[in-house]
């Protein structure tokens, strides 16, 4: 199983998008300053994960959803509770 996650900045309010087999560990390691492009938004914390059966899947997801560089789809994700590509 593997989970398409969005933070958000507590410092800065904005977004960001990943994929991870196992999201507590992940959320430790970005706040934690392991990841280069988050070391200075933290603290992060998770706003929205869903689960896919495979990591293949979850990446199509992730890469979809960084494609459309839009707010205002993260926004309504999270408030949805659901990310509904179409097909």
């Amino acid at each position: 199983m593997c989970t398409v996650y969005i933070l958000k900045s507590l410092r800065s309010g904005r977004y960001y998008i990943g994929s991870t087999t196992n999201l507590g560990r992940r959320l430790k390691e970005h706040n934690l300053g392991k990841t280069k492009s988050l070391k200075y938004s933290r603290p992060l914390e998770v706003v929205f994960s869903q689960d896919y059966n495979s990591a293949e899947e979850a990446r199509k997801v992730e890469y979809k959803l960084k494609s459309f560089k839009s707010r205002e789809i993260i926004e309504r994700i999270i408030k949805d509770k659901i990310i509904n590509l179409g097909s």
